[in-house]
């Protein structure tokens, strides 16, 4: 890092697929005066070539929706990595997660507890998420079924939202107004860990 440059924020969206966390990165990115990129797990999933974003590819490299193949867990690392150099360079990111696996959690904790990052998680119950997941065409049936019972197992946060009862805009200003305070989940983890 340059002698005198801040490291960048560090927003965290944490929850099932169908959550709602992309409508509150949005809506993030609106509200906050300063720019914010957005570098969270579905931006790195499109880097792959297409062939990996079908099945059984998908299943036996990347993994399920709940548990993930070494392809998986090298393509989350290289993301936690990227969003850190990020911020070290002095930008802001808000990055969306799935941490379904202890090894991410842990290395959330690791990477990031030193540098100002929020862990946010995004709650929502299981019915609200499978209507939501049917009614969308872009979604795959049952991630959100087999992520509900790990999603927030492995995390402390510095703040949870729930989307069956805020807008996403709502989130959005809860979340603006914890930024006034440093971040604490990630040390916490650290420490746990």
């Amino acid at each position: 890092m340059e002698s005198g440059m801040e490291s960048g924020k560090i927003i965290f969206i944490n929850g099932t697929s169908s959550s709602g966390k992309t409508c509150i990165v949005r809506a993030l990115q609106d509200l906050l005066d300063e720019p914010y990129l957005e570098a969270g797990i579905d931006k790195f999933i499109w880097m792959l070539p297409e062939r990996y974003l079908d099945r059984p590819l998908w299943d036996e490299l990347l993994g399920r929706a709940n548990r993930a193949g070494a392809a998986g867990h090298d393509l989350v690392r290289g993301m936690h990595r990227a969003i850190q150099a990020l911020s070290k360079a002095g930008c802001n990111v808000i990055a969306d997660l799935v941490l379904v696996e202890p090894a991410w959690a842990k290395d959330c904790a690791d990477l990031f507890a030193g540098l100002p990052a929020y862990l946010i998680g995004v709650q929502c119950p299981l019915e609200v998420l499978e209507r939501r997941e049917r009614s969308r065409k872009n979604r795959t049936l049952g991630q959100a079924g087999l992520q509900f019972p790990v999603i927030h197992k492995y995390a402390l946060y510095d703040l949870e939202v729930d989307t069956s009862l805020l807008s996403p805009e709502e989130c959005a200003r809860r979340i603006r107004y914890r930024l006034n305070e440093p971040p604490k989940a990630l040390r916490q983890m650290r420490q746990m860990i």
